[in-house]
């Protein structure tokens, strides 16, 4: 019975490693769907609760271990002996996190019974709703309505009929149904769960694939607001200036020199617009020399509120010959203890960052400009699908992705590309990239990368980049469908 008992918490473990190794990078859905049979097998054990728990720690502890990257912290302040504790803390925080939702989720599907299909739909719809609830809280969070990309865009095509949340709901019950095909061998009714598994799994692929090429890409020629065309070239400048160096003389020198390469590209290049990364503008509000074409970049300004001054992180809009900003889109999502940092006002410290206690601005991410508005993400926001669908409803021709990903490794990079994938689906819109280090590159409005620039190296490049117009069913109704869908399943549930 023992070896039994622990046969099973070693497999719920392994089943939530296999689940964080199938989110990006690797974006690898019938990994998922393996790591999801012991998952929906958990409420019908004793320890099923437990078990779940186990599961989704181990995801987190795979799909966010690029936390530890924060390690060596010695640079804000923190000392060395504390640095990479400090760091593991992080990471099982928000482990600890995922296993108290998994939990819940285990808890709730004993008392629905999963084997009933409603149950699978009304578990799976909720799944799914948490998933965007997360996305708009403090902390970064990857669910499974992001493991389609970079590996199978046929099934993320199903994000611009539902966004993440639907995507997340498929893939569970994709799972579910490879539960039921080895749930009680031997039963008659096992071939016919198989082909219905087949045919779920065709037929996802097949709806995406459909709901993809539906999202029109956009041409160079016809009208197109502001300045009679609907293609803008966009010049990207990656500095890569390491952040635990940045405010160093000598790379505020080098980050300066670069910026006026960049402008003197771009006035050579005829572009009509500079596009810089999160952070690049530093505290200075002021630029020197002044640009001859448009400039968005991320900085920080001040704003007064109730006679206090608040100090914000921004993308900031600088008009051809202008020193100062003339519009800006303020950071909404700060990180926490790293940007804003709970009662900070009790207390003296700032946070695990050079620009701690900062505030947050406005929920909306719609940037306007004489060109036509855009839908603007700085750092983790891009995380946030919905906003961005409001943003592109309300007007935004295409995505703005600014970040500093530097110190964090690679894998990071590649996660935040993911994410550019999936956001350019969801709301049929072309996305450009501007990061530090990387990823700084341009997708289509079908999630494909056209073009990036070579991660972890200063470089710059020229973009062309089509506003839309055209919505999606996500951009037009974001969760509404999903909503509908999961009241409709309740209703099924409670009359069973």
């Amino acid at each position: 019975m023992g070896n039994n008992r622990l046969g099973r918490w070693w497999l719920a473990g392994a089943a939530g490693l296999l689940a964080g190794l199938a989110l990006p990078p690797l974006g690898l859905p019938p990994l998922l769907w393996l790591a999801l049979l012991p998952l929906w097998a958990l409420p019908g054990l004793a320890h099923g609760v437990w078990g779940g728990a186990l599961w989704g720690a181990a995801a987190v502890l795979v799909s966010h271990r690029w936390l530890l990257g924060l390690h060596p912290l010695d640079w804000i302040g923190v000392p060395a002996r504390l640095s990479l504790p400090l760091a593991w803390l992080l990471l099982l925080s928000c482990a600890a996190a995922a296993s108290l939702l998994v939990a819940l989720w285990v808890g709730l599907a004993r008392r629905l019974n999963p084997r009933r299909f409603s149950s699978a739909l009304l578990l799976s719809g909720l799944w799914g709703l948490v998933e965007v609830l997360l996305a708009k809280g403090p902390l970064f969070w990857l669910g499974l309505g992001a493991v389609a990309l970079p590996g199978d865009r046929a099934l993320a095509g199903l994000a611009s009929l539902g966004g993440m949340g639907l995507l997340a709901m498929v893939q569970l019950l994709l799972g579910w149904c490879l539960w039921r095909c080895c749930s009680g061998p031997g039963r008659p009714g096992r071939p016919g769960w198989i082909a219905a598994s087949a045919a779920a799994v065709l037929m996802s692929h097949g709806l995406g694939a459909a709901a993809l090429l539906a999202l029109p890409l956009g041409t160079k020629a016809g009208p197109g607001p502001g300045d009679g065309r609907n293609v803008e070239r966009v010049l990207v400048l990656q500095p890569a200036i390491p952040t635990r160096q940045k405010f160093q003389w000598v790379q505020q020198v080098r980050l300066q020199q670069r910026l006026a390469a960049a402008l003197a590209e771009a006035e050579q290049r005829r572009v009509d617009l500079v596009l810089l990364p999160e952070g690049a503008l530093g505290l200075e509000s002021e630029l020197s020399p002044q640009p001859a074409v448009e400039l968005i970049g991320g900085g920080f300004r001040w704003q007064e509120v109730a006679g206090e001054p608040q100090q914000r992180s921004a993308l900031l809009r600088f008009a051809p010959g202008e020193a100062r900003a003339s519009s800006w889109l303020d950071k909404h999502r700060l990180v926490p203890l790293g940007e804003w940092v709970p009662f900070a006002s009790v207390g003296r410290w700032s946070g695990l960052s050079a620009v701690g206690g900062l505030q947050p601005g406005a929920a909306s991410r719609l940037l306007p400009r004489p060109a036509g508005p855009i839908a603007g993400a700085i750092c983790y926001e891009l995380s946030d699908g919905a906003a961005l669908a409001t943003a592109v409803r309300n007007g935004g021709g295409w995505l703005l992705a600014s970040a500093n990903l530097d110190p964090y490794p690679a894998m990071l990079q590649q996660q935040f590309q993911a994410l550019a994938q999936l956001r350019a689906i969801e709301t049929g819109r072309w996305l450009v990239s501007a990061a530090n280090t990387g990823p700084s590159l341009l997708v289509n409005a079908r999630g494909k990368v056209i073009a990036a620039l070579p991660a972890g190296r200063a470089a710059s490049g020229v973009f062309e980049l089509p506003r839309l117009r055209s919505l999606t069913p996500y951009d037009r109704w974001g969760e509404g469908p999903l909503l509908l869908g999961l009241a409709a399943a309740a209703v099924w549930r409670w009359r069973q």
